[in-house]
């Protein structure tokens, strides 16, 4: 993420302590998938809500990791790409993706690190 994104981040959620976890984040980006329900039929889709400008800056840091070639996020992209998904499906994962990446880093306090395998 560049300088005017970190900021509009910050600005957005101004204290990461108020999200309980990485899918607290998502969710309130509107990045989470979002329960479907109807009677006898259940499924998942594609969140609609949320907080537009959070959700912009991420889906902005997912598209700008992808053009820049950016080696990991390009990976995953390619990955999602090639299990069938759209190019706007497979920036979302992307970008829910880097949620939890940023999240982490913001909750443990520490730089990111490309070497260090994610759990």
């Amino acid at each position: 993420m560049g300088v005017v994104l970190t900021a509009e981040f910050q600005a957005a959620i101004g204290n990461i302590a108020r999200f309980a976890s990485a899918d607290a984040l998502a969710a309130a980006a509107g990045l989470a998938p979002v329960q479907r329900q109807s009677g006898k039929r259940a499924g998942w889709r594609r969140a609609y809500g949320g907080d537009k400008a959070l959700k912009r800056v991420f889906c902005q840091s997912a598209f700008c990791a992808v053009t820049q070639k950016d080696p990991l996020s390009k990976a995953f992209y390619d990955r999602k790409r090639k299990e069938g998904k759209h190019h706007t499906q497979a920036l979302i994962a992307l970008a829910r993706r880097r949620v939890t990446v940023l999240w982490t880093m913001m909750q443990r306090r520490q730089t990111f690190d490309p070497k260090r395998n994610a759990a």
